[in-house]
């Protein structure tokens, strides 16, 4: 049990937060460079929602191996292999003039983004206090939301002046030096320097499957799992690939107005943050009632988008995205779900496996977009429905499994257990005997 966090913890944590800030900075990229993307690799719609399709899938694959290695090897060891993987796709795309060299720099991309946010919680985990670990994570989605706002404006402005090469080049260097400074100022834990950690014990391919397995089974994990399935993918695909070409194609907004409205998406999410993470660190009893709360409002808002006569106005647009953008800091739920009912030794298995649901959401919205543009000649109101089904999707699982992790605290209650928050018997309550059965 961690009694209170040092200047010592904080400055791990700053160290590591940096390395997530470069990872969203590389990820959400092409949100604004997504249209000379298409023209430097002379591609069309579907082309391009392949490259987020593809950074964004290797991604979601990666999550449970990460938390696996993470808990084995360690976060210092793998942030720093983010860093190494970061910075060579980004070099690689500043050099890529073929569509198929730009996808194998994407999917580099993807591969460094996905060790980082996971090291980062597990480090987090290990060196503050349960009570702050909602409140630190909040903090540490803020250094995201830092790089997703230098890859808006800032990164339009590049690449409109020095231009592709030059800008790309530079940040990959920069990342890769940055592996560096991790490697000497992480600690895996608060009472052990890098020198002295144990050495992990081998694990086999069956170990590995049944602590997977074992993290999944757990009703509180499966609920973090569609928590953030149904929260944060349509922030990602907008932000990713599609908001772009939506605001400038669809909407008829010039390129610099519509990268800074994107930029509505971060500043939302630095504010949404912090607050989320307080409110459920004072009242852990209110984080579905604001899952609930967020899923309802998206559905009025895609309602809105998608019903509005001829061009949406911007007074209309940029509301609407601001609750959108709210879907980040609620998706950080599902990670709270994820350490609060799962012990230490499993928290970067069970942290790899939630984080693998907004991602696999995204990869398969931005897809069914691209799609859906290719074949009806650019309807973005037909394409946008894929977000809606999604929505509708996680929504209902959502539902399912939040029910499901109450009866399960029902039952360990019963057995005299201690859980993690107290709630009250509802009328629509899953018996346990269901909840037992479904495990």
């Amino acid at each position: 049990m961690i009694g209170k966090a040092t200047r010592r913890s904080w400055l791990i944590w700053s160290t590591a937060a940096a390395v997530y800030l470069l990872a969203v900075f590389h990820r959400t990229s092409f949100g604004v460079a997504g249209l000379a993307a298409a023209d430097r690799f002379h591609v069309g719609a579907a082309a391009l929602g392949t490259f987020t399709v593809l950074q964004v899938g290797v991604y979601a694959a990666m999550q449970i191996p990460t938390g696996i290695l993470v808990d084995r090897y360690g976060p210092r060891k793998i942030l720093t292999a983010a860093l190494l993987f970061l910075g060579l796709g980004q070099i690689l795309v500043a050099l890529a003039h073929s569509y198929a060299l730009g996808l194998i720099a994407r999917g580099v991309i993807g591969f460094g983004d996905a060790l980082t946010f996971v090291s980062v919680l597990r480090l987090v985990a290990a060196h503050f206090p349960g009570r702050q670990y909602a409140v630190v994570t909040s903090l540490t989605t803020v250094f995201g939301f830092l790089g997703n706002l230098a890859a808006t404006v800032p990164l339009t402005l590049l690449l409109g002046g020095p231009g592709w090469t030059p800008t790309f080049l530079v940040a990959g260097l920069v990342t890769a030096v940055y592996a560096a400074v991790v490697a000497v100022r992480v600690h895996d834990s608060p009472a052990h320097s890098r020198t002295s950690r144990p050495e992990a014990p081998r694990v086999d391919g069956r170990t590995v499957a049944r602590q997977v397995l074992t993290a999944w089974r757990i009703p509180g994990t499966r609920l973090g799992f569609w928590v953030h399935f149904a929260t944060m993918f349509a922030p990602n695909v907008l932000t990713l690939v599609w908001g772009m070409p939506f605001l400038v194609q669809a909407q008829g907004v010039p390129p610099a107005v519509a990268s800074a409205l994107l930029t509505v998406f971060v500043f939302g999410s630095m504010f949404g943050g912090p607050l989320v993470g307080t409110t459920i660190s004072v009242r852990p009893v209110w984080r579905m009632p604001m899952v609930g709360g967020y899923l309802a409002g998206a559905a009025l808002v895609w309602t809105l988008l998608l019903s509005y006569p001829g061009r949406i106005p911007l007074a209309v647009l940029m509301p609407c995205f601001a609750f959108l953008s709210l879907g980040g800091p609620a998706s950080m739920i599902g990670f709270a779900l994820a350490r609060d009912y799962n012990p230490l030794g499993r928290v970067g298995t069970a942290t790899g496996v939630v984080n693998v649901g907004g991602f696999v959401a995204t990869t398969v919205t931005a897809l069914a977009i691209g799609l859906l543009l290719q074949a009806g000649r650019g309807d973005f109101r037909i394409a946008f429905l894929a977000v809606v089904a999604t929505l509708a999707l996680g929504t209902f699982r959502v539902l399912v499994w939040w029910r499901r992790a109450r009866a399960a605290l029902f039952v360990a209650e019963a057995r005299g257990e201690a859980v993690p928050v107290a709630i009250r018997r509802r009328p629509w309550d899953v018996p346990e005997a269901v909840t037992a059965a479904a495990a």
